[in-house]
C-alpha cells in the first residue's frame, strides 16, 4: 500500500501534515510525508514516487511558483548589495560583473531546487494535488 497523507497513520507517519513540516522537509530536498526519501531524482525532476515511504510525488505541480520565487529572493538579495556597493565604494563595471554575475548564479542554482522542494511540501500540506 502507497502512504499517502490519508493513509499515513497506518504507515506510521504523521497522521496530519503540517504546513511548517512540509516546508522545511522539502526545503531539504526530502520527501514531505516521511522526511527521508530523496525529493528530486535530478537537478529539478521529482521521483515519481518517494524511495521510502511510497507517497506519488509526480502528482504535485509546482510550475512556475519556484523560478518566481527564487526570482524575488535572489533580486532582494543581489540588488540591495549592488547599490550599497555602488554609493559606497563606486567600483567600476568589471567589479561589478564580477562581483554580481556569478553571485546571481550560485544563488539562483542553489535556492532553485530548494524553492521547489519547498513548493512541493507547501502542496502534499495543504493536500493540493495535479
Amino acid at each position: 500500500m502507497t502512504p499517502t497523507p490519508d493513509n499515513a497513520a497506518a504507515a506510521g507517519l504523521r497522521s496530519e501534515p503540517t504546513t511548517g513540516l512540509g516546508l522545511r522537509r522539502g526545503l531539504r530536498l526530502r520527501c514531505p510525508a516521511c522526511g527521508k526519501g530523496a525529493l528530486f531524482a535530478r537537478y529539478l525532476k521529482p521521483h515519481a514516487a518517494c524511495p521510502q515511504c511510497g507517497l506519488r510525488l509526480d502528482e504535485f505541480r509546482a510550475d512556475d511558483a519556484p523560478p518566481y520565487f527564487t526570482i524575488l529572493i535572489v533580486g532582494h538579495i543581489v540588488v540591495p548589495g549592488m547599490l550599497l556597493l555602488e554609493q559606497i565604494e563606486h567600483p567600476p563595471s568589471w567589479v561589478h560583473a564580477a562581483l554580481w554575475l556569478p553571485l546571481t548564479l550560485v544563488l539562483t542554482l542553489s535556492l532553485l531546487p530548494r524553492i521547489k522542494g519547498a513548493v512541493i511540501g507547501f502542496q502534499w500540506a495543504q493536500r493540493i494535488r495535479g
